[in-house]
């Protein structure tokens, strides 16, 4: 018998903020210590494969820096002075907090602010029940998906898409605006088997030459924020050439003739110059996939965290319905499931408890609302209590001058339930340590594919961290909202609940079975009856600001940006930051491999795997500005200053620059991280956040 056969294995699934939330295996050394984490090869999604960091989570939980005592700042904030407390002590001094603060400005002072640290729908949205209870402000979660599924949902009308596994029936897999070998790797797994199997191009079009264009058979570069005028490009070719599919269009979209007529000028020689695409490189892009019917298009988020980049899903989207690939299995467009995938968390939430009336607030806008922008604040009191869950926004959120200045008032008091001295846990007043997925019980939903997967607490966490479940429970007794509604139940008690109402039995059956697949049927999926508008169309020309979407803004917040410029039809629209003189280079924040936002920063492997923050340039602009390999440089914009360390990389465009991570702010010399340079204003036009979408100088530093 080998030694893995010997090993007791327990089953899972990855928390982390990843579309692919893979199904897990894992090796369970001892009641309180796992070994290697294996991709399951049960799961026909997952299928056995699994990212590197996710492999060698054994660093994460074992890791020798992980906090296990409550603490409570002993110096000035931010000094890193601190005393241990016990978890009463630490629990009774946050609802002190927050009841002296409600007394003087009233219950919206306090702001629960959380996210996708972990993914696991009771340990992330409990902290919802506690805020509807307590008539807490709003909470209006924009960083992540808003851009991407408001592009996706002007189109389709729902947020559903094509089955992923149909990639490996493909001719063609379109990755468009992901780096899917860093940030999603199942989408390679079954990409490459189309190719494999079938002789399928893959095509991989993103703002530099990263390893999903390394792997591609075409790979096209482009400058960030354009991707709307490549898409024009594309279908006016199609169009021209005969490759629309016009029985399609006459069926299953609104207005075909206008868009025809709309894409007239919208040339490749048009696109290359917006681009910086050849005319060959457009004309060969469109030959490709209106010869190959079986193209899938595999869209994802990173090329929508622009201010325009609503614009370039929709456009993006609409090319697929312009060649009719819809209709075939292996073609079609995919982006998420999440609209297939919904709970009935009332009772985790604590819905019934929400009180209209109160404000929300912009997540992503922390650092304007900490700073008391009256803009930010939607007519209501400054926030001065915050209990912060699954997020770091001191180093992932925008504008992080207007961040840090914010945690530093004095008249803020923050509590920070974390794993690791995170930046944000660094300017908190009361620390808590939290367990890690396999040390509690919980449930995940993954929006890249089709599955439910349960993850059962498999070992018992250190002496110290406690769950976020047990943290709502115990404010909501002495904040005196325990008996309402959704109180007093343990996790497998609201997973049972949620289960029970999907049809899917309770925690014991469904831990036998591991996962369900939910996946629409292929009429449903590929809209053959019909897509998610009134009239079943798919919607060429959208209705901005009035279309619904699964994360639109609530209505006493309205719409954001400048919604008066946003096409008609599929268009490039300059809303982005568009260089000019003073800032001549585009930034874009992209992923790092071995890091996860800001997760897996702390472990070895991943840090010496990553080196130290780097900034991509070409070696002809870095000529220019007397740059050589390995120099320190600094980024600047209206917003702050960076510095970061050179590398000459041919694989991007002139006059874009590439910042990969996220790194801590400790790991830059200065203290302060790559989100200095990112704005925090909302796109158009139900919000975001534009990452990827700065106007940088680059020098060399002194």
């Amino acid at each position: 018998m080998n030694q893995h056969a010997k090993l007791r294995i327990g089953h899972s699934a990855c928390p982390h903020d990843c579309p692919s939330t893979c199904a897990l295996d894992v090796e369970l050394l001892g009641p309180d210590r796992i070994g290697r984490i294996h991709g399951a090869k049960a799961n026909s999604y997952t299928a056995g494969v699994v990212c590197a960091k996710v492999a060698r989570y054994a660093d994460r939980v074992h890791h020798p820096d992980r906090l296990l005592k409550p603490l409570v700042r002993a110096g000035a904030k931010g000094d890193g002075q601190w005393k241990e407390a016990s978890w009463e002590a630490a629990l009774d001094l946050v609802a002190e907090k927050f009841e002296v603060a409600e007394e003087k400005y009233g219950s919206e002072t306090v702001w629960p602010y959380f996210y996708a640290g972990t993914m696991g729908l009771v340990q992330r949205d409990g902290i919802e029940r506690l805020r509807h209870a307590k008539k807490y402000s709003g909470f209006f979660g924009s960083i992540c998906t808003n851009l991407a599924w408001t592009g996706w949902m002007m189109g389709t009308g729902a947020l559903r898409g094509v089955d992923p596994r149909e990639m490996a029936k493909s001719d063609c897999v379109v990755i468009w605006g992901t780096n899917a070998v860093v940030t999603q790797v199942n989408v390679m797994t079954h990409a490459i088997r189309a190719r494999k199997e079938r002789g399928a191009k893959i095509v991989a079009i993103d703002i530099y030459e990263n390893a999903t264009v390394k792997q591609a058979d075409m790979g096209l570069v482009l400058k960030p924020g354009t991707d709307g005028a490549l898409a024009c490009a594309v279908m006016h070719v199609l169009f021209r050439d005969g490759h629309a599919d016009r029985a399609y269009l006459e069926k299953y979209t609104d207005d075909p003739k206008g868009l025809e007529a709309h894409l007239a000028t919208r040339t490749p020689q048009w696109a290359a110059a917006i681009t910086g695409l050849s005319m060959e490189e457009i004309e060969a892009f469109a030959r490709l996939i209106g010869t190959t019917k079986k193209t899938f298009f595999r869209l994802g988020y990173g090329f929508s965290r622009q201010r325009n980049g609503s614009v370039n899903m929709h456009a993006a989207l609409s090319v697929a319905a312009v060649t009719g690939c819809w209709q075939y299995v292996g073609g079609g467009a995919f982006h998420s499931n999440s609209g297939v995938l919904k709970f009935n968390t009332d009772v985790l939430e604590g819905t019934r408890l929400r009180d209209p009336k109160i404000r929300y607030l912009d997540h992503s806008r922390i650092g304007p609302v900490l700073v008391g922008r009256e803009d930010a604040l939607y007519g209501g009191p400054p926030v001065t209590a915050m209990l912060i869950q699954n997020t770091n926004p001191a180093n992932v959120a925008p504008e992080q001058r207007l961040v840090k200045q914010g945690f530093l008032r004095e008249d803020l008091f923050t509590c920070v339930h974390e794993q690791f001295m995170t930046d944000t846990a660094k300017l908190a007043d009361v620390v808590l340590p939290a367990t890690m997925f396999l040390e509690h019980d919980d449930i995940y939903k993954g929006g890249g594919n089709q599955h439910v997967t349960l993850g059962p607490k498999l070992i018992d966490p250190p002496e110290g961290p406690r769950t976020n479940h047990f943290v709502i429970e115990e404010l909501a007794k002495r904040l005196g909202v325990a008996d309402m509604p959704g109180f007093g139940l343990t996790e497998r008690q609201h997973i049972d609940i949620m289960l029970g109402k999907k049809g899917l039995g309770n925690f014991d059956t469904f831990r036998q079975e591991r996962w369900a697949d939910l996946q629409p049927a292929f009429e449903e999926a590929h809209f053959l009856n019909g897509f998610g508008h009134k009239d079943k169309k798919f919607r060429f020309r959208p209705d901005w600001t009035g279309q619904a979407a699964p994360n639109k803004p609530p209505a006493s917040m309205g719409v954001f940006g400048p919604c008066d410029r946003l096409p008609q039809f599929p268009d490039h629209i300059d809303l982005i930051e568009v260089a000019d003189a003073e800032h001549p280079f585009r930034l874009a924040t992209s992923p790092a491999r071995n890091f996860l936002n800001s997760s897996f920063s702390e472990t070895p492997v991943s840090k010496s795997k990553e080196g130290r923050p780097q900034l991509l340039i070409h070696p002809e602009d870095a000529a220019a500005l007397s740059i050589v390999d390995g120099d320190r440089v600094e980024i600047g914009n209206t917003r702050g200053e960076v510095v970061l360390h050179a590398t000459l990389f041919a694989g991007v465009l002139r006059g874009v620059v590439i910042a990969e991570g996220v790194w801590p702010n400790s790991a830059h010399e200065r203290g302060e991280g790559i989100n200095v340079l990112t704005g925090s204003d909302a796109p158009a036009p139900y919000g975001g956040a534009a990452v990827h979408d700065s106007k940088v100088w680059v020098r060399p530093a002194t």
